[in-house]
């Protein structure tokens, strides 16, 4: 029977927006920080990072609805998004076909509504009450997760991103950036699924192997389709990667290069999945969709 993987990524994505409207609800106060959280929130992501915490579960042997624990990732990546569009990091117009929160809400709100997200994403990752998980596996979550979003991992690469604006492109640094701004929380989503379902250490690695693959090729993808893409299915403008000197694999190695060197981790990430049987299915066909997005 073949893998529908659009369906799989729908019902994910339902069970993970269910829990973010019964989280805010009742709202939370100030009634302005309510709206700029959900409003950035619910702004139509893919869900990636969580979906991925959960397939990795699932092909772990996770039996449990651990969609609480997933979207709690949802809400540490979109805080990043919050502050990376501020005018005093990327100073972007627009994110998700939408204007950016800063734009509607204003710079200080949109601030507090990244702090906010990101401090409530640890009050639910330390709740054990949302599923049958050993509270030694929440801890190493946590652990997981605070590294790959803080100084060591997403935090570091921004400030990199940053710092190497305008300036010669360089193979070392920008893969420097994206192990760090885009492909360590991506990783930590994939091994915290397989944590909470207690997977053995030889999983992990490959678990770890896998979600570091796949996290640099979606971040070669999106250099990519800032050059390739329309503004209008990326929700956000085309060259503006370029417009500010960003240190990205194209502009490092070439269009033609940077295809390659994606499909190249990508046959890495599934190399990765071979001592997974069926049930790590959804992770062989999320990694196939990240080659091919457009958006």
């Amino acid at each position: 029977m073949s893998f529908d993987l659009k369906t799989y990524l729908l019902i994910k994505k339902e069970k993970i927006e269910q829990f973010i409207n019964s989280y805010f609800n009742p709202p939370i106060i100030p009634s302005i920080l309510h709206e700029s959280v959900l409003y950035s929130l619910t702004a139509g992501g893919k869900r990636l990072r969580p979906i991925l915490c959960i397939a990795s579960y699932e092909a772990c042997g996770g039996t449990e609805d651990i969609s609480a624990y997933a979207a709690a990732i949802e809400f540490i990546h979109t805080y990043s998004l919050i502050h990376d569009d501020l005018p005093a990091m990327d100073n972007d117009d627009l994110r998700r076909g939408k204007p950016t929160n800063h734009k509607v809400f204003g710079e200080a709100i949109a601030i507090l509504a990244g702090d906010g997200l990101l401090t409530e994403a640890f009050t639910v990752l330390s709740n054990p009450d949302y599923a049958n998980i050993k509270p030694n596996a929440l801890i190493d979550v946590i652990s997981e997760i605070s590294t790959a979003s803080g100084l060591r991992g997403m935090v570091a690469g921004q400030a990199y991103d940053l710092i190497y604006e305008g300036r010669d492109p360089d193979a070392g640094i920008v893969e420097l950036i994206h192990r760090y701004k885009t492909a360590a929380i991506i990783t930590a989503s994939v091994k915290s699924g397989a944590i909470l379902a207690g997977a053995d250490d030889n999983q992990l690695k490959k678990m770890a192997d896998y979600g570091l693959c796949i996290g640099l090729a979606f971040q070669i993808i999106d250099d990519i389709l800032d050059i390739e893409g329309s503004t209008k299915e990326m929700g956000k403008p085309r060259g503006s990667d370029a417009e500010r000197g960003k240190m990205t694999y194209p502009r490092v190695f070439g269009v033609l290069e940077s295809k390659k060197k994606a499909k190249d981790l990508i046959d890495r990430a599934l190399n990765a999945l071979e001592i997974f049987d069926h049930k790590a299915q959804p992770l062989r066909e999320i990694a196939k969709y990240i080659i091919n997005r457009t958006s």
